[in-house]
């Protein structure tokens, strides 16, 4: 668990992304794990979307003022391969998640546009929505196509950030031969008992750390980050 990446979804503010970036870094004493990956929300009916070019604004901000420039991840759902490409352009992104219905050929689509980009180097996640171990099976077939699976609760109208977890226990056997973050009702208090019943590569919170959609605790956050460092040894493996 080393290596365990941390990523903070639903940012829409640049001093609350800076704050988190700083956690780390302002509370050494307790070697704190890092935030490596902030979340971009770009589904406009989101109450947490941003859009592209205010984005761009909170990465120049990172660039200006944070320790480091963690990975930033644009949410989609039923997005155009366009919508994508000037979102990942305006918005600096370094990872793109697909968090609705897309299919492998679309997933593959959105690889081709990055490659005629120049931006292979752009991370591809599928967001699995589990209601079932149906959707487990699913998500295999994804392993092959993007670099990343993000497994998140199911819920019939709301796409993510819903507060409501999975079941832990069918997914313990879950190995898709990629790298999978465990997403769904995640919060300080429950991250330890997630992380002694799963070993997922990350993990991904929104409504877990903040006040309301949109709007981090951060003093969540580093209750969330003082949590995960008590269930091992801290990491220090840079981004």
């Amino acid at each position: 668990m080393a290596d365990l990446r941390i990523k903070i979804c639903g940012i829409t503010q640049p001093e609350q992304a800076i704050a988190i970036t700083q956690l780390q870094e302002r509370d050494r004493l307790n070697q704190l794990r890092q935030v490596s990956a902030l979340g971009f929300i770009c589904v406009e009916k989101s109450p947490r979307y941003i859009a592209p070019e205010r984005i761009g604004d909170i990465v120049d901000a990172l660039k200006q003022d944070a320790p480091r420039l963690p990975q930033r991840i644009g949410v989609f759902a039923k997005a155009s391969l366009e919508q994508i490409q000037t979102t990942v352009e305006q918005g600096q992104l370094s990872g793109v998640q697909l968090h609705g219905d897309e299919s492998l050929e679309f997933c593959q689509q959105v690889r081709q546009r990055l490659a005629k980009m120049d931006r292979s180097d752009v991370e591809l996640i599928k967001a699995i929505r589990v209601r079932d171990a149906e959707a487990l099976d699913a998500a295999q077939a994804f392993a092959t196509v993007v670099d990343t699976l993000l497994l998140d609760a199911y819920h019939p109208q709301i796409l993510g950030g819903t507060g409501h977890t999975l079941d832990w226990a069918m997914l313990q056997a879950f190995a898709p031969g990629c790298p999978w973050l465990l997403a769904g009702g995640l919060k300080p208090g429950n991250i330890a008992t997630a992380l002694e019943t799963l070993n997922p590569a990350g993990i991904d919170l929104s409504s877990g750390v903040e006040h309301a959609p949109g709007d981090k605790d951060i003093e969540a956050v580093q209750q969330l980050l003082h949590n995960i460092a008590a269930t091992g040894p801290s990491s220090t493996a840079p981004n």
